[in-house]
């Protein structure tokens, strides 16, 4: 049994969830998220209640995989509750001497070493500010939000010896002695 999956996913006042067949849509204050969830798992929602339960045939619970889909398809729910109500956001920053990042109109613009500027494109839902070499990226979507920092943070990743590079804010760089010439 899942121990995460047999937990309801509470939902506020002020977000709207309605189910059509696999698809779930959720509104709430800071955006609209929708999902399809797998035919193995059932969703339903309990006005009464205010909460999203998910439940499993229980002559199935003896495949992995729908155990495993039990309890990530719960997760998801909550993670678009917590997007539509609080909303998700990550913090980068960009280390080295000149380097620098700014907002380009609808892309990011990074000056991080290289002979040109890159320029890394921000999708829909998402939102982006820059304050001096603090990147900020938000949104409603936790994955979205992930994948965009991720993105940003791959241009140019941080290298041991010198920490220069962009990296997560509370990301802690191992730094390397590096090679020590003579005797």
């Amino acid at each position: 049994m899942s121990r995460i999956g047999k937990k309801p996913v509470a939902v506020p006042s002020n977000v709207k969830v309605s189910l059509n067949g696999c698809r779930v849509q959720i509104e709430g204050p800071k955006g609209k998220l929708e999902w399809e969830h797998r035919a193995e798992v059932s969703v339903k929602w309990e006005e009464s209640e205010k909460s999203l339960v998910v439940s499993v045939d229980p002559s199935r619970l003896d495949e992995r995989l729908i155990r495993a889909l039990w309890g990530t398809t719960r997760a998801i729910l909550r993670n678009m509750v917590e997007g539509v109500t609080k909303g998700y956001e990550k913090k980068l920053e960009v280390v080295g001497v000149g380097w620098t990042a700014s907002q380009a109109g609808k892309d990011l613009k990074l000056s991080v070493g290289y002979a040109n500027p890159v320029l890394v494109p921000i999708p829909a839902g998402l939102t982006v500010s820059v304050d001096k070499q603090i990147i900020t990226v938000s949104g409603a979507d936790r994955q979205a939000v992930g994948q965009f920092a991720a993105k940003v943070r791959s241009k140019r990743p941080p290298e041991p010896y010198n920490g220069k590079g962009v990296k997560y804010v509370d990301e802690v760089i191992q730094r390397k002695q590096g090679k020590q010439f003579g005797s």
